[in-house]
């Protein structure tokens, strides 16, 4: 079965703002809560669907990639690229937008639900820029790039503890990663949550930190990354590979790597969208004559027949020359403007020649053309 439109499932229009946005996935949350609605499968449903909605939408990058392309531009795996969610993913990700609707331990409906709402740390996103070649871009390329960035310490296996230390249950929070306040006011008491300062939201802390990275579970490294760039990628445009970002302290989840795409100058070749431009000149003879010229493509040459009397600014067409679409069948088209050269220095001969030819009737423009003749044009540009 397809998925239904993320907009659609949140139900916000297409330029909502990240608060509407917001707004929206904690009223769809609330309302398919599994507290709220116990045993009903089609209500847990609705309540994946939207946080797999909500996750894509409240990411900048996300939401862009999928603006452009749908669900066929997400790849595969969490959340919004997969819907492979579980309870505990929503919970532990987007738990904070809930407020203290369900208590600090998600159980206001009374439902005895225990899920803590113990943090997972995540590591920080990783931006990086890919200059390519028009060849490249033709083709899709895979790129092997060197990064410094955050990696697992492997003297604790990215634990943070010291090797025969262990972690030990937050004495402040009781493993939960929260701690409640209740406050006694006109209208009764009232319950808060907030991330236990003691444990930073983790629930559990080290009994002795790993002196290779001071308990952290990461240290500063280099890692070789092979990304695959698709086919038809513009300038400007971001992908994204999933978990090649920096490594979340203590054995969290690593972020993303960010590919930013540049294109590089050909020397000869001009991008338009999907087709490619190229600026070919001929002399005044060869426009008149006709003749066949050799003309440069994206992977090689081609050549091409100019027809006799051909005019200055025809534009030749050659199908499928140029660049694919990501995602898309099909190929641009490369598109040749003919130029006709004029010489900026004329001998006394050759001005001669030219003025005898000014004077043919096959030189002159066609009757009820606004246009001075070629050569009249020439004339007056030696004078």
């Amino acid at each position: 079965m397809s998925k239904r439109d993320y907009y659609e499932v949140l139900e916000v229009e297409r330029n909502a703002s990240g608060q509407e946005i917001k707004k929206a996935y904690r009223k769809m949350a609330l309302k398919y809560h599994p507290d709220k609605n116990p045993d009903d499968p089609d209500s847990e449903a609705r309540f994946k669907e939207a946080a797999e909605a909500y996750e894509v939408l409240s990411s900048a990058d996300k939401k862009n990639r999928y603006d452009q392309f749908g669900h066929a531009g997400m790849r595969n795996g969490r959340g919004g690229f997969g819907g492979g969610m579980s309870m505990d993913d929503i919970f532990s990700q987007f738990g904070d937008i809930f407020g203290g609707a369900f208590g600090g331990a998600f159980n206001g409906f009374g439902g005895g639900r225990s899920q803590t709402r113990r943090r997972i740390n995540r590591g920080s996103n990783i931006r990086v820029k890919v200059t390519l070649s028009l060849l490249e871009i033709a083709n899709g390329v895979e790129k092997k790039i060197k990064v410094n960035k955050y990696i697992g310490c492997k003297a604790c296996d990215g634990s943070g503890a010291k090797h025969g230390s262990s972690y030990g249950t937050c004495h402040s929070c009781n493993g939960t990663g929260q701690v409640v306040q209740v406050t006694n006011t006109f209208l009764g008491q009232m319950q808060t949550a907030s991330t236990c300062p003691s444990c930073h939201g983790e629930g559990r802390t080290i009994t002795e930190k790993c002196a290779e990275c001071a308990g952290q579970g990461v240290i500063r490294g280099e890692d070789i990354i092979t990304i695959k760039i698709p086919a038809g990628v513009e300038e400007g445009m971001q992908l994204s590979v999933s978990g090649k970002g920096n490594a979340g302290a203590r054995g969290g989840i690593p972020g993303d790597l960010l590919v930013l795409i540049e294109e590089k100058p050909n020397p000869d070749l001009v991008r338009d969208g999907r087709n490619v431009l190229y600026e070919q000149y001929i002399s005044i003879s060869d426009a008149a004559l006709g003749t066949t010229v050799e003309v440069p493509t994206i992977d090689g040459k081609a050549r091409i027949k100019i027809h006799p009397g051909t005019q200055a600014g025809k534009v030749m067409r050659l199908k499928g020359k140029g660049l694919p679409v990501v995602n898309a069948y099909g190929h641009g088209d490369l598109l040749v403007t003919i130029n006709v050269w004029i010489p900026k220095e004329l001998t006394k001969e050759e001005k001669g020649i030219l003025e005898k030819l000014s004077k043919a009737e096959n030189f002159k423009p066609n009757p009820g053309s606004k246009d001075k003749g070629f050569f009249d044009r020439m004339k007056e540009y030696f004078q």
